[in-house]
């Protein structure tokens, strides 16, 4: 029996993860899937309720699972927590990470061209829609690297790579190139950087093995114009943790919001962990108006690659699309003047569009 554990976390985390859950129950159901799922603290509320942001039996509980649905976690009032390792991102995110092995982390920038008047780049640029995979190193860098430290008014922070870490993210990048349209671009800054250029050595070699894949460099600060001069030239790209996380971001706000970006962070077996690329905006928290679809397209990513379920997957990102289609919008996708929906009549319509389209096959 598959065991998933819900970690909502924080600020508009439990809003959407719960629309979430209830595709997860649906497609369960439909496709005869045994399905478990456990709900436990991380983040800010974990924090209030332990002194911990990752306490150590929801750890556990994510160890002996097979996947992990995240919702957000932090907010401006754990900003100053002392120590800097108690706030939620760096003290549950980060460690999650780290402890769980996952290094891969899948980031699909998918414009529906129904929604591409709400993309940040004119029509003629996106008016067929994009489908971009950013597949960005998760347990290395700037983020990780040692020593790290500010104080007496200097800060320090150290960028580390190693063969290994660039060589497994490297096959999983090639790995997904090849199952789309057999392209990747490297992203790297191998002109100032030491380890961009063991970065970019090390995915050279590894491109020998996929002699199928056409391989391409390009640096950082080029792919981010691209990404906003011609972002179709992109299929998959594969970068280190730090502009991967930027990048990504950026390929996000092509697509209309990050609001509609899912991701999956992987390891060497099926686990994984889940989540939307958007944080706990606070801001709206408990307003009812978050866009939940970035939430529901990670469970559906959860289904395909920790489940081994892609119908189930397909036929959830088939209800989101539509969703879309039909002219349903969250305020962060909607147009000017453009009526919308809240979090809840979201989740409900693709609950029932899934209902619709489950029937009809």
């Amino acid at each position: 029996m598959p065991k998933i554990i819900v970690l909502a976390g924080d600020g508009i985390g439990p809003e959407i993860v719960a629309e979430a859950v209830k595709i997860l129950d649906c497609v369960a159901d439909r496709f005869e899937i045994d399905l478990q799922t456990e709900e436990a603290l991380v983040g800010g509320a974990a924090y209030d309720a332990t002194g911990h942001p990752l306490p150590p039996e929801t750890l556990e509980l994510c160890r002996n699972s097979d996947a992990v649905l995240l919702g957000a976690v932090g907010g401006p009032r754990y900003d100053a927590i002392e120590p800097p390792e108690l706030r939620p991102e760096r003290g549950a995110l980060l460690p999650l990470r780290k402890h769980l092995g996952l290094y891969a982390n899948l980031r699909p920038a998918i414009l529906y061209p129904v929604l591409a008047g709400a993309s940040s780049l004119r029509a003629d640029l996106v008016t067929e829609g994009l489908d971009i995979l950013v597949v960005r190193e998760l347990t290395g860098g700037l983020y990780f690297g040692q020593p790290k430290e500010n104080k007496n008014g200097r800060a320090v922070d150290t960028c580390v790579y190693t063969k290994p870490e660039i060589e497994r993210i490297a096959h999983r990048a090639f790995l997904a190139a090849r199952s789309r349209s057999k392209r990747l671009c490297s992203v790297d800054k191998a002109n100032v950087l030491e380890t961009s250029r063991l970065w970019r050595a090390t995915v050279h070699e590894v491109a020998e093995q996929y002699p199928d894949v056409e391989l391409s460099d390009m640096l950082v600060d080029n792919c981010a114009m691209q990404l906003v001069r011609d972002p179709r030239q992109f299929d998959v790209i594969v970068t280190e943790n730090l502009f991967g996380d930027i990048l990504s971001d950026e390929a996000a706000m092509l697509t209309g919001s990050l609001g509609m970006l899912p991701s999956a962070s992987l390891g060497q077996g099926t686990f994984g962990l889940y989540e939307p690329c958007h944080g706990s905006a606070p801001d709206i928290a408990g307003k009812g108006v978050a866009n939940p679809l970035a939430t529901i397209l990670s469970a559906a990513m959860l289904l395909r690659y920790s489940l081994d379920c892609e119908d189930a997957a397909a036929a959830v990102e088939q209800a989101v699309a539509d969703v879309l289609a039909d002219g349903l919008r969250t305020p962060d996708i909607a147009a000017a003047g453009e009526a919308t929906v809240g979090t809840r009549e979201m989740g409900e319509a693709v609950l029932d569009a899934l209902t619709m389209d489950m029937a009809r096959d």
